[in-house]
């Protein structure tokens, strides 16, 4: 971790003003729908400061509409950024990634990838106001490619002339959006924690963090390719996710992560354009993270989350549907 890191003073160079350019971009209820939704690697030649998230606390019920059974997850630390101009205009953020292991399949990537995003930062204030579009995207790791069990579906898609999702770029897709609203794909990132829960002590940091914003986001479906076998197969391996994740993807859920900020630091854009590049091979390498490990879920007294004991029984149910449907069928 270098020293940066550790900081709580921003670097000079902040001139500022973005965020008072338009009336409608004020607090309490930013308007920042005057401004493109932008492509999230495209103007990264305008960064000139960026705040890290050395601390992405993530919340979301692992039973739908139960409480009780809110888990807290820190992710790894610098695992997202956000990108800014000396005036405070954002021009890119950097959401994270994860892995997640089956007993049945092996290893599997997680990562939101944003889509498109705009906002504004006032380091004077130390508020932040954005708006993203992410999507989900899961696929096997190097680790799990010879695994049996992916090799079969792999070859048997492979023999029907299917993308098997060895690699981000065939990744399951799983679309997301303003929480209530499904028809919404924009969502907001504000100031402050989320209002959805209280935190456990073991989630804040705010003695060390420079600045917090949060995000709520709502899972939508999984995209579909309109191939049945690649649909049916996609949906099955979600539910081997979302078992060994306690619903972290799962329709209807809302994930929500407190982002707990560094101070402002200087951008470097050529780290800047490869940072999600070595994430991703860092993880596919062991699971691992270049910055170091985040934290297990755990509940709100800090009881660790396990997933379900039969979970591999409830694999193997899965696997045996989809083979009996599309394997024994041919």
């Amino acid at each position: 971790m270098t020293s940066a890191y550790d900081s709580n003073t921003p670097v000079p160079g902040w001139k500022g003003g973005f965020a008072q350019s338009d009336p409608a971009f004020a607090y309490p209820d930013p308007d920042l729908s005057s401004l493109p939704m932008l492509d999230n690697l495209a103007n990264i030649d305008k960064l000139q400061r960026q705040q890290d998230v050395l601390w992405p606390e993530f919340s979301w019920l692992t039973i739908p509409e139960d409480t009780d059974s809110r888990c807290f997850q820190m992710f790894a630390p610098d695992i997202s950024r956000l990108g800014y101009t000396d005036e405070g205009r954002v021009y890119s953020i950097i959401c994270p990634q994860q892995g997640a292991a089956s007993p049945t399949f092996g290893a599997l990537n997680v990562e939101v990838t944003v889509t498109g995003q705009r906002g504004w930062v006032d380091e004077d204030t130390k508020a932040v106001a954005a708006d993203m579009t992410v999507e989900g995207k899961v696929w096997f790791s190097p680790a799990a490619h010879q695994h049996g069990l992916v090799r079969l579906a792999w070859d048997l898609f492979a023999k029907n002339g299917h993308p098997f999702p060895s690699s981000k770029a065939d990744a399951i897709r799983v679309r997301t959006h303003l929480p209530g609203n499904a028809d919404q794909p924009i969502f907001p990132v504000r100031t402050g924690a989320s209002t959805l829960f209280k935190s456990p002590e073991f989630a804040i940091h705010s003695d060390q963090a420079w600045s917090l914003a949060h995000i709520d986001v709502q899972i939508g479906d999984i995209h579909q390719t309109g191939d049945e076998m690649v649909d049916d197969f996609n949906a099955m391996i979600m539910d081997v996710f979302n078992l060994a994740k306690g619903n972290i993807l799962t329709k209807g859920t809302i994930l929500s992560w407190n982002v707990w900020f560094t101070a402002p630091q200087y951008v470097n854009r050529a780290e800047w354009r490869n940072h999600a590049e070595v994430w991703r091979k860092s993880i596919d390498a062991d699971h691992g993270s270049p910055d170091g490990p985040g934290t297990d879920p755990r509940y709100f007294d800090g009881t660790p989350f396990s997933a379900v004991e039969s979970q591999i029984d409830h694999e193997i149910e899965l696997i045996k549907a989809w083979l009996k449907k599309h394997l024994l069928s041919m």
